[in-house]
Parts: structure tokens; C-alpha cells; sequence
């Protein structure tokens, strides 16, 4: 096939006019990002909403439906990878730096700033809300989303060899189309919305970094920093990207299960153990009862409440869509010869698990120490946190230390694997992409992480991941419909669901 370059250029130069506008005139990115924020929030949560909870249904679907047999591959392909290692993967591709920054502050948040549904701040109901609605952010939505995308790259890669690009899954709905102008555009937005979703996961990371040095050594928190930070560790990622060490990146993706289960035991075994015990269990029962609730609840009648949800529901379903494109195709590499219902229980159900204990256990202990009048944690900044709540027990300082290297082995792989993404992205799928490609676009997710701290902080991260997302959620929604019309063929091609009819 002949290489066609126009994605990879039309793309960057989006991109680099937004690095420029964030340069140059950096109110009025900051003012513009704001308001088409607020008017995508303000008016399409309501789709925000019936999309993702759309995406849970149609993967429960896949769970339990006989199209669950098919495999991601021809029929006698198997697993490449051990179901321990594969989940491993899952886990550490969908989460990453997010859990660790939002670990503990997401949850005190809740707790002690702005609850969930209106109640008293610091009240026993806003620990109950706080615990559900952090497990309602972070569970099967969110996997559903990164699943959907994941299995029809899966699905139409391995099944039907079809190249590994966003547009090429849309055959079944768009015909030739796919592959014509209608298809660059596609990938093109695909491109921008998987940048931006990186660019913002490593701001976050810059941001944690900074806000634990500070914390530990009075280091300022401020952009200069983050600006240090960013180019030291972009120097890191490159360096791995240029030279394409596969087992230096290996080994700092099983540093990241290992330091992440390291400080995991730590914090349960240090921290107030029974009760994260006791929180957990009664969050599983409250999450899963509430769970149709809270996936459609908008909140028309009280603007506080449907604030809240604009600040943080639409946030998370934008921040997962905007970053399903990277996750997505990283889950499909590794998922090839699993069913499709194996797929989808181990991509929606055991990350979610992993991820309601880690927020048990890092947000629990938080909580705990604000409601005995402990430390005053919910008082520190979002990127402090947990560093705070570190300093209330023995070993805080080796803690601090070993989330910061945690952090900065997330960033490091984040960014090094997002680099090989996109270069694929932008090389009609190609699974070995030019360096010059892949070093293209580690300078640019580094330059949009800057400009977008640069203009405004965690605020402008958010603002852009919302509007990033958009266009992107569109898309997301064309290729689910993809998949059932494929799948539906392919069930009737091979009597999949149907009744036997009964020998005379």
C-alpha cells in the first residue's frame, strides 16, 4: 500500500498552531477553550451521559450474547499473553498517572469541598457519596469506553486484517468512504483527540511531580518547574523512542505493576485497614445499586448539583473518550486470539475491581484522617494530596518518594508508547513507524502539556480534554454501530444464535 502522509501533516500542523496560539497569545487560548467548554458541557452533558452509559450496554451485550464465542483473530488463534500479564496491561495502559493523582483527591473532594448530590460536606452521608461516585468515575464506564474502541480495532484487525486505523473500522457504515477523504478526516480527529488526551495525562504527572517536591523539598509550584520537569522526562521518553529500546520500555512497564502494587500494600497495610475494608465492601453494594441512577442523572432542577456534574461526570466521560483512540488501539495489540466475551470481562470488570481497591484504600485513608480531625487534607492542593496524606504515617517520606518515581515511570511509558501510537496512526497503520515521525510527535505532546499549563493550569487540561473530545465521541459511536452490523453478518454466515432445527 502506498504510504499517504497527508494525516501526519495535517495533524501536526492543527497542532502546532495550537502550540503557537498558547505561545504567542495565551489569553486568548485560555478565554476560548473556557467558553467552548462551557457551551459543550452546558448543552451536550446530556449526550455525554446516554453515550457512555450506551457504550456499558452494548458491552454487556457482547458478555452474555452467543457473538461472545467469536474470537478477536481466526478461530484457531490463541493468547499471546498469560491472562495474569494481560490484565496487568490492561490495567497499567487505562489508568496510569490518573490513578495516582486523583487517588486521594478525587475522593476528598467529594468529601469535604463539593459533594456529589448537595448533602452536609464532612457529613457520614458525603463519605458514603464520595466513595460511590469516585468507583461510578473510574469502573465499567470508563472501561467501556476504552473496551469499545479496543474491540472493533481488535475485531476488524485480526478477524478481517484490515489496517490499524480508526477509519478502517468504519467500512461496514461508510463503504469506500473509509478510505477516501471522509477516512483522513476521521483519522485526522482521531490524531488530534488521542494528543490532546496524552498531552493532558502527562500535565497531570508534571503537576503531581511538582506538587511532591514542593510538598518533601519547597520546591515552587509553578510553571518553570513543570517546565524542567517536562523537559527532563521528555529527554527520558525520547531517548527510548529514538533508539526503539523495547526491553527498556518492558522493564519500566513491569516497574510501573510493581512499584504501583508496592505502594498499594504500604498504604493498606499502614493506613486505617479495617476500615478500607468495611468502605470497600459497602461501596461495591451502594455502586451497583445506584448504578442506572447515576448514569443518567443531569440534574436539570438544582444548577449546584449539575455543576458538579459538569466539573467532574462530563469531565471523566470527555477525559476517557479523548484518550480511548491511544488505549484503545494498546488493548487491541495485546488482546489478539481472546473471545470477544473474554475480552470484555477482562477489560470491563477486573481493571474496575483493581481500581475500586486502589481508591478504598488511598481515598478511604484520606477520609479517615479528615474525619477523625487528623490533618486537614482536603486544605492542600489537588496535586499535594497525597503526599499529605503520606506524612501521617511511618516511612511518609519513602512513600512520597517511591508515587514521585511511580509518577515519573507512568510518564516515561505514557508518553514513549503514545509516540508509537501515533506514528502508526499516521503511517496507514504501519507497525514500524520512521523515527522521525515518532520524535515529531514526542515534541509536540510535550509542547501541548506546556502551553496547556502554561495558559492555565489543571483548568485549561480540563477545558481542552472536554472540547478534544467531542467530535471524537462521534466517531466512537459510528464504530459500536460498525461492529454490531459486522457482527450481525458474521453471526448469520456462521448459524451463530440460532435455533437447531430438530431431526424427523
Amino acid at each position: 500500500m502506498k504510504r499517504d502522509s497527508s494525516v501526519f501533516y495535517i495533524s501536526t500542523g492543527i497542532l502546532l498552531l495550537m502550540v503557537l496560539f498558547g505561545v504567542f497569545i495565551p489569553e486568548t487560548l485560555e478565554a476560548l477553550t473556557a467558553n467552548v467548554q462551557a457551551f459543550i458541557t452546558d448543552s451536550f452533558g446530556w449526550y455525554y451521559l446516554i453515550l457512555v452509559s450506551m457504550m456499558v450496554i452494548v458491552c454487556l451485550y457482547f458478555l452474555i450474547s452467543p457473538l461472545g464465542k467469536i474470537r478477536l483473530g481466526k478461530q484457531d488463534d490463541r493468547p499471546e499473553f498469560t491472562r495474569p500479564t494481560w490484565f496487568a496491561m490492561l490495567f497499567s495502559a487505562g489508568m496510569g498517572i490518573g490513578l495516582v493523582f486523583w487517588g486521594t483527591a478525587e475522593p476528598i473532594s467529594h468529601y469535604m469541598v463539593s459533594t456529589p448530590t448537595g448533602v452536609e460536606p464532612g457529613s457520614d452521608q458525603a463519605i458514603r457519596d464520595a466513595m460511590r461516585f469516585t468507583f461510578f468515575h473510574w469502573g465499567i464506564h470508563a472501561w467501556a469506553i476504552y473496551g469499545i474502541v479496543a474491540l472493533v480495532l481488535a475485531y476488524f484487525n485480526f478477524r478481517h486484517g484490515k489496517p490499524g486505523l480508526i477509519s478502517a473500522t468504519l467500512e461496514p457504515v461508510l463503504g469506500d468512504r473509509a478510505y477516501g477523504l471522509t477516512g483522513k478526516v476521521i483519522d485526522i480527529i482521531s490524531v488530534v483527540a488521542t494528543v490532546i488526551g496524552v498531552a493532558t495525562t502527562l500535565g497531570f504527572g508534571a503537576v503531581q511531580i511538582n506538587g511532591g517536591l514542593s510538598y518533601l523539598f519547597g520546591i515552587p509550584t509553578n510553571f518553570m518547574s513543570q517546565l524542567v520537569i517536562v523537559l527532563i522526562v521528555t529527554v527520558l521518553f525520547m531517548i527510548s523512542a529514538w533508539t526503539g529500546l523495547g526491553k527498556g520500555i518492558r522493564i519500566l512497564s513491569n516497574t510501573n505493576m510493581l512499584l504501583a502494587v508496592l505502594l498499594f500494600l504500604l498504604m493498606f497495610i499502614l493506613g486505617p485497614t479495617q476500615f478500607i475494608l468495611n468502605i470497600f465492601t459497602n461501596t461495591v453494594g451502594t455502586y451497583l445499586q445506584n448504578l442506572p441512577a447515576m448514569s443518567f442523572r443531569i440534574s436539570p432542577l438544582n444548577e449546584d448539583v449539575r455543576s458538579w456534574i459538569n466539573g467532574w461526570t462530563i469531565f471523566y466521560w470527555a477525559w476517557w473518550i479523548a484518550w480511548a483512540p491511544f488505549v484503545g488501539i494498546f488493548i487491541a495489540r495485546v488482546s489478539k486470539g481472546r473471545t470477544i466475551r473474554e475480552f470484555v470481562f477482562g477489560v470491563l470488570l477486573v481493571p474496575s475491581v483493581i481500581g475500586f481497591l486502589w481508591f478504598s484504600t488511598f481515598g478511604g485513608t484520606a477520609i479517615m484522617l479528615e474525619h477523625q480531625g487528623v490533618a486537614k487534607i482536603s486544605e492542600l492542593a489537588t496535586e499535594e494530596s497525597l503526599f499529605g496524606v503520606f506524612a501521617n504515617y511511618p516511612l511518609g517520606t519513602l512513600l512520597s518518594i517511591l508515587a514521585m518515581v511511580l509518577v515519573g515511570t507512568f510518564f516515561i511509558t505514557s508518553a514513549d508508547s503514545g509516540t508509537y501510537v501515533l506514528g502508526m496512526m499516521t503511517t496507514n497503520g504501519s507497525l514500524t513507524p520512521g523515527n522521525r515521525i515518532k520524535f515529531t510527535w514526542g515534541i509536540l505532546l510535550s509542547a501541548i502539556a506546556l502551553v496547556l499549563l502554561y495558559t492555565g493550569g489543571l483548568q485549561a487540561l480540563q477545558n481542552t480534554m472536554i472540547v478534544a473530545a467531542l467530535p471524537f465521541s462521534i466517531i466512537m459511536a459510528l464504530m459500536a454501530i460498525s461492529l454490531i452490523k459486522a457482527l450481525g453478518q458474521e453471526a448469520k454466515e456462521l448459524g451463530i444464535g440460532r435455533i437447531p432445527k430438530r431431526k424427523p
